[in-house]
């Protein structure tokens, strides 16, 4: 049975892995550090869709979400993928 791909979905926006030197410019640019970015669990279908096309993803990638709206465009979003529980 083949798997359904959450990112193929309309209401699931795009999900991308942030390469590391694009990674220094978001966090310079944005004045932070990767800490203070929210936070994604591993387990989160979308990284496990991201993991199905481009193999393994590590605690500490920074993921780019890109949401469209009728209203505001473009939206972009940074998250840190992280294994475990959040608190």
């Amino acid at each position: 049975m083949a798997r359904f791909n959450v990112l193929k979905h309309e209401l699931v926006p795009e999900h991308q892995i942030v390469d590391a030197k694009e990674e220094e410019m978001i966090l310079r640019d944005l004045n932070i550090t990767k800490e203070l970015l929210p936070k994604i669990n591993r387990n989160d279908p979308s990284i496990k869709a991201l993991e199905d096309i481009h193999g393994p993803i590590k605690s500490g990638t920074i993921i780019r979400i890109v949401r469209k709206s009728k209203t505001a465009g473009v939206s972009v979003y940074y998250r840190v993928v992280e294994s475990g529980v959040f608190k």
